[in-house]
């Protein structure tokens, strides 16, 4: 199962360790605990909106930025778990987003199609 939490501690800490800038720093800029912003990270706590602002204030980036990458990363994880669901009757399936009119098509996100095909 794709976790959420999971997915969006390892941006964090990916947008940290690109700054060079420790735990510590970025949990007394985000006033935050340094154990509770290590949980949030290794995807053991869920983080509220409000805790996920002031770390990215603290990291000096967007939210939205944020929350896109995660989106990036569960879409991928869930083409890769595609193959598990060519077993489920086609009843059970949900509708892919380009059959679905007026839904998002992969246009719109062609950098998750490169990653799928790489």
């Amino acid at each position: 199962m794709i976790l959420l939490r999971q997915l969006l501690g390892d941006v964090l800490r990916r947008l940290r360790v690109r700054q060079g800038r420790t735990l510590r720093e970025v949990s007394t800029l985000a006033r935050v605990s340094l154990g509770y912003l290590s949980e949030v990270e290794r995807g053991q706590k869920e983080a509220s909106s409000e805790l996920l602002a002031s770390i990215c204030g603290a990291l000096g980036v967007p939210l939205s930025q944020v929350l896109r990458e995660v989106s990036d990363q569960f879409a991928l994880a869930e083409l890769q778990a595609a193959p598990v669901l060519a077993d489920m009757p086609e009843h059970e399936r949900l509708p892919l987003a380009e059959t679905v009119p007026g839904s998002i098509s992969d246009t719109v996100f062609p950098e998750v199609k490169d990653m799928v095909a790489a």
